[in-house]
């Protein structure tokens, strides 16, 4: 339970850059130094998180969590790994609604997506190994990293792939067995109801990325006239430049809509949902991989997933690479992490964050 605490709570602090930096941080943690699992269990993992919704590193904070210390280290790991982002936003909401505006911190922000790159590829390459196991999966890989770049919904991509490869077993043996599940969510009444409700919704019915987060947040809220535009927008600039989820943009949207409470409210409905499939589906992950049929699906899931994974690194590299600053910033860390392995993926981050700012007085 130490270690779990430890480490994920340290991942809170220190994880930027989205899911796919998150979830190479936690491969590298959890897989390459610490060897709680192994790799195929933790593409299995990361398999399980897209068929469900929600945030998929927190997902995966909770799975292994739940897998190293059961339903305590489920609470620990997905507690730990969200507050800090949660209480560091919660600040940032407060100065916000005291002063109207965010606090300037574009220098320090501008390394760090340069630095990020390298430790997804690093962290993707030995998935990619074991995930790629026959021409198949080569092929449907190919054919997701292509749909990726071309703008296709990420969700389409990884069951249409799962559904790819269920088929092309199908058709080639008779026989197995495809097992479903189908999460529910208990009720559960606060006395804020409508933005617990709201945001609950939204917690439990939400594929994809953080981006698409902000796609709902705006018809939910924005549309229906319960947040300003302006707001929503600065809450997107919130998610970036804090380390750990982008969800825990919603507790600054909760703050600017009724203060602490709304913000606590509104930050307990975005994740419950995750902790309940998370507890839901975790055994199952055995199961599915025992099973012919279902471990096909999952196998097209995973490969797909990898090349998400590299179509994030090749969208960051189009939108940060655009300077000399960002390719020294880019190179500089891929030595680190390819020269020096054993260095932790943070101070990567953080140096990334600290020779932007250096770099950026050059100018």
């Amino acid at each position: 339970m130490r270690q779990l605490f430890r480490l994920f709570l340290r991942l809170g602090l220190t994880a930027f850059g989205g899911p796919a930096a998150h979830i190479a941080m936690m491969q590298r943690e959890v897989v390459d130094r610490r060897k709680w699992m192994d790799h195929q269990h933790f593409l299995d993992l990361i398999g399980a998180t897209n068929l469900i919704p929600g945030p998929n590193s927190t997902e995966m904070a909770i799975h292994i969590g739940q897998e190293r210390g059961g339903w305590r280290g489920l609470l620990i790991a997905g507690v730990c790994f969200i507050c800090p982002a949660v209480v560091i936003t919660g600040i940032i909401a407060w100065l916000y609604q005291q002063y109207g505006r965010l606090p300037e911190a574009a220098a320090f922000i501008f390394g760090i997506k340069p630095a990020i790159i390298p430790v997804i590829l690093a962290a993707a390459m030995p998935l990619a190994h074991r995930a790629l196991k026959g021409v198949l999966l080569w092929a449907v890989a190919l054919l997701a990293l292509a749909a990726g770049l071309l703008g296709v919904n990420e969700i389409y991509v990884m069951f249409g792939a799962g559904l790819v490869v269920l088929l092309w077993v199908a058709l080639r043996q008779r026989g197995g067995e495809l097992r479903g599940f189908f999460p529910l969510l208990p009720a559960v009444v606060v006395a804020n109801s409508r933005i617990f409700f709201s945001f609950l919704k939204i917690g439990a019915i939400l594929y994809g990325s953080g981006y698409v987060l902000f796609a709902f947040l705006d018809s939910e809220l924005v549309a229906k006239g319960l947040l300003p535009r302006k707001v929503l927008i600065d809450a997107i600039a919130v998610g970036q430049f804090t380390p750990g989820p982008v969800f825990s943009s919603v507790t600054f949207i909760g703050w600017q809509m009724g203060g602490w409470q709304s913000a606590a409210v509104a930050t307990l409905a975005i994740f419950l949902p995750s902790f309940v499939f998370v507890a839901i589906s975790h055994p199952l992950v055995p199961r599915m991989r025992r099973s012919k049929m279902f471990s096909a699906f999952l196998d097209g899931v995973i490969v797909a997933s990898v090349a998400i994974i590299l179509t994030v690194c090749i969208d960051f590299g189009r939108a940060t690479i655009t300077d000399w600053r960002a390719v020294v910033i880019a190179v500089a860390s891929g030595i680190v992490v390819f020269g020096f392995p054993k260095v932790n993926s943070a101070f990567v981050i953080l140096g990334g964050s600290v020779l932007g700012y250096i770099l950026g007085l050059l100018r």
